[in-house]
């Protein structure tokens, strides 16, 4: 008898236990899947993505308290680090570090814009051989001088452009004197001598360089932050045509640009598109950097789309999901629209890097017009959910419909809109 009392008691021990069970088991089963750490920004609702039940929970920053979430989604009211503590059936199962930022809105661009950039110094494009009473000579490449090397100095002075150079080559020949050069390569400088020779057919001096001391081109806008009057556009950095080398500006400027014609994108070939713009009209800002990320500066005055010319919200490389989504661009003129992609992947970086995304053109009339992506649509600014997560940035050269795209916060940190302060960047 005392034996199966026993087994009736262990019988109704593990029918309690299975009982009790039962709230914990889709929580224990996900319980991995909730984060150690949550950014959000102030005034905006964040997810924790388990499927729990519950209500909304209002999360405010306190120094270190606690705060109790019985939620898969709650609604941060103001800027902070706070702690939850994650429960079920009114159990602690886990903590989750809250960053609450100050809330960042900026205003979605996607106009077209005429890009003009001015380097530092000349820029060393090519080499060339010149005709003279020696044979032929090419003196810059004697002096060990690369394609992709920036002058910055003559003879001690700044060079600025390209006619900066000419009255220095015709002194030194003349008097037959070297020219002492300051020389940028990648990270370094580098001082040398180049001997100038004199062209037997044009009786002038040269040095063998083919130099150049601007670029231009088109690109899209992708937004801008009315306080502080920063933009940022392209979202990716402009490269020297020939040097394939990033262009190290020393000052620049954006315009308006009217577009005239969509050239199609095929497999294997990229489209573009045509644009004209005049650099003496229409400036309508600065370009003062041109980084991994695109170009920045500050805009003259306020622009508008027509679409979306209130600013809006961003999300966060974490906060982007996959799915539907939109791209503001220019197909025609100066009009901007409004067309629908697919956020194919996204991957949450916690460091900037470029090519976060990989988005895929689905709208019928885009692809009808451009075939997809195609040069000059970089910098369309990609919205979600009523948020700016992103630009588009390169396209599938076998694949125009798809490409790859840049989250929106490493753009607002290279144009120094601050999202993360001192605290937050240690965490």
């Amino acid at each position: 008898m005392k034996h199966i009392n026993n087994i009736r008691i262990w019988v109704g021990v593990l029918l309690l236990t299975a009982v009790l069970a039962v709230p914990f088991i889709t929580p224990i089963k996900d319980y991995l899947a909730i984060p150690n750490q949550v950014v959000t920004f102030d005034n905006q609702p964040s997810s924790i993505d388990v499927p729990v039940l519950g209500s909304n929970v209002d999360i405010g920053s306190s120094g270190n308290s606690n705060h109790t979430i019985d939620s898969s989604e709650f609604y941060a009211k103001e800027p902070g680090n706070s702690q939850l503590i994650y429960e079920v059936a009114g159990l602690p199962i886990k903590k989750v570090d809250v960053s609450v930022l100050d809330d960042i809105r900026v205003t979605p661009g996607g106009q077209s814009i005429g890009v003009q950039l001015h380097t530092l110094g000349v820029l060393v494009v090519g080499h060339h051989q010149i005709k003279s009473g020696n044979g032929m000579l090419s003196p810059g490449e004697d002096a060990n001088i690369q394609v992709g090397d920036v002058i910055l100095k003559i003879n001690g002075n700044e060079i600025k452009k390209m006619k900066d150079v000419k009255p220095y080559v015709e002194k030194a020949g003349k008097e037959n004197k070297k020219l002492e050069l300051t020389i940028k390569r990648g990270k370094e400088t580098i001082e040398t001598t180049l001997d100038p020779v004199k062209d037997s057919k044009e009786e002038e001096y040269r040095i063998g360089l083919y130099i150049r001391d601007s670029a231009a081109g088109i690109g899209t806008m992708t937004f801008y932050e009315p306080k502080s009057k920063k933009y940022g556009a392209l979202g990716h950095v402009i490269s020297d045509m020939d040097t394939q080398k990033p262009i190290e500006i020393h000052n620049g400027t954006i315009v308006q640009s009217n577009v005239t014609s969509i050239e199609k994108g095929n497999n294997g070939t990229p489209g573009e598109k045509q644009a004209k713009f005049s650099v003496k009209d229409n400036k309508i800002g600065s370009i003062t950097k041109n980084s991994p990320y695109g170009i920045f500066g500050e805009l003259n005055s306020p622009i508008k789309n027509g679409k979306y010319d209130k600013p809006m919200p961003i999300a966060l490389s974490h906060q982007v999901k996959e799915g539907p989504a939109k791209i503001l661009t220019v197909v025609e003129g100066e009009e901007v629209e409004e067309f629908e992609v697919e956020v194919v992947s996204s991957v949450p970086q916690n460091f900037p890097a470029t090519k976060g995304m990989i988005i895929q053109i689905t709208d019928p009339e885009l692809l009808e017009k451009t075939g997809g992506i195609v040069q000059g649509m970089s910098g369309s600014p990609i919205i979600q959910d009523g948020k700016i997560i992103g630009a588009v940035t390169h396209v599938f050269v076998n694949d125009p419909t798809s490409g790859y795209g840049v989250h929106i916060e490493w753009m607002l940190q290279e144009a120094g809109i601050e999202i993360y302060d001192e605290k937050d960047k240690a965490s």
